[in-house]
């Protein structure tokens, strides 16, 4: 690709102008559980007054079944001491007392004798029949007395736990060494230009890496008329559905440019973003509910059949897929475009392109500066000419994103040796931090 410049009336290529080496014209810029709490009685005994007197009242209840009234010949045992409760005896916590009107207590350390028990003096007795223990209702006069917890079991009312706090799911990870696999494979087809039998098996291997995802691929095959002739071109498409039918386009071309000289690999154009663009829609089809539908769009013919960047002579594939939208009435559907180019540099620098539209620029930009990369994503200006061009004049919102200012572009250095898993990583990222914020606008 290259950029044209007219100079003492002729025109001339970016590639001519600066020596293959850029095409880009830079022009500035985060319980508690109530518990029961037992209160020790204390420990000296006191003595009762006389009388003391257990008065039935209307308030005692029958006891439970595993607790046994006393006897009518129960006397008061002679002790000032009354102990409490039979072992095996179960209270409910905080629902035993001793009821203040009816019975009263000295304030010492009490209890019930486990059989029968009365109080010392021998005038007075209980009559059993009319007197009985109903442990959810009887109370302390004494408020300063309280049951010691030796001998009982205090069984909770009900038991209560509690739901772990709602964790937020997990953001969508790029691999990015998943993302360096797929470049290098691509490389390892060596030079894949339109028509070309290395480019049919890469072709392959992108079907087969979107079925491994979950997604299956569609292909637009049609014939480019190109100063060498009909040359066969096959765009691929895959879907992955969203809330809304509407469309956000994420594309990449997958040929390299033709070269007859030397043989051109490719490793960041286009390899870079091929990858990339395979390991999004890995996420995006794994881990994302998406708001609107997502096409993973890889464009054949990008590179100009020639070796010159002379219009019409480039970007087949994408002024085919806009052409056929529009014929068949689907243009309408495309939201926005998001192209992915070149970005395998080592010290990639990504400058804002003048063509692409302001506000999806901006909000590319901002999810940079999100994720930390404001570095790599430049406010310096620079004008394209690349595939987004066909969506932009088709009046669809579109983003280039390529760093074209790469020593080795069309070079035979533009190999493994000179492009970066970081760098992979670092536009992934980008791009799918980026996205809820683009749906967000385009749902207004």
């Amino acid at each position: 690709m290259s950029v044209r410049f007219t100079v003492d009336g002729r025109v001339r290529s970016r590639h001519a102008l600066l020596g293959g080496m850029r095409r880009s014209l830079v022009i500035a810029a985060f319980v508690g559980a109530a518990g029961a709490h037992a209160i020790t009685a204390p420990t000296e005994p006191v003595t009762a007054p006389t009388p003391v007197v257990l008065a039935p009242t209307s308030e005692v209840q029958a006891a439970p079944p595993r607790v046994s009234p006393a006897p009518a010949s129960a006397t008061i045992a002679p002790t000032n001491e009354v102990r409490l409760a039979p072992a095996g005896n179960t209270i409910a916590p905080a629902r035993v007392s001793l009821a203040p009107a009816s019975v009263s207590l000295a304030p010492a350390s009490i209890s019930l004798a486990p059989a029968g028990v009365s109080p010392a003096p021998a005038s007075v007795s209980v009559a059993p029949a009319s007197v009985t223990l109903a442990p959810a209702r009887v109370s302390l006069a004494p408020s300063s007395i309280s049951l010691a917890p030796t001998g009982f079991t205090f069984a909770p009312t009900r038991e209560v736990q509690l739901a772990p706090a709602a964790q937020a799911a997990a953001p969508p990870a790029f691999d990015a060494a998943r993302a360096w696999a797929h470049l290098q494979k691509q490389v390892s087809f060596g030079p894949r230009p339109s028509g070309s039998a290395a480019l049919k098996q890469c072709r392959d291997y992108i079907i087969a890496e979107l079925k491994k995802a979950g997604l299956e691929a569609r292909e637009q095959a049609f014939v480019a008329k190109t100063p060498a002739g009909d040359v066969p071109m096959i765009n691929l498409v895959a879907t992955i559905p969203g809330r809304r039918a509407e469309r956000v386009i994420l594309a990449s071309h997958y040929d390299t440019k033709r070269s007859p000289a030397f043989k051109f690999v490719g490793a960041s154009d286009a390899a870079s973003s091929t990858a990339a663009l395979l390991e999004i829609g890995r996420v995006l089809k794994a881990a994302r509910q998406n708001e609107f539908t997502i096409e993973l769009l890889f464009l054949d013919g990008e590179e100009a059949v020639n070796w010159e960047w002379r219009d019409p002579d480039n970007t087949y594939g994408s002024r085919y897929y806009v052409d056929a939208a529009r014929k068949s009435g689907t243009l309408a559907g495309i939201k926005a475009l998001v192209l992915l180019d070149m970005i395998g540099d080592r010290d990639l620098l990504i400058r804002r392109d003048a063509s692409s539209t302001p506000w999806l620029v901006d909000i590319v930009w901002d999810a940079a500066g999100r994720t930390g990369h404001r570095g790599t994503f430049s406010n310096e200006i620079t004008a394209i000419e690349d595939d987004h061009m066909h969506f932009v004049n088709a009046g669809v919102p579109s983003v280039d994103i390529i760093d074209l200012d790469y020593p080795q572009w069309h070079t035979a250095q533009d190999d493994l040796q000179h492009v970066s898993e970081k760098s992979l990583k670092i536009v992934g990222d980008v791009v799918l931090a980026a996205l809820p914020d683009i749906e967000k606008r385009l749902s207004r």
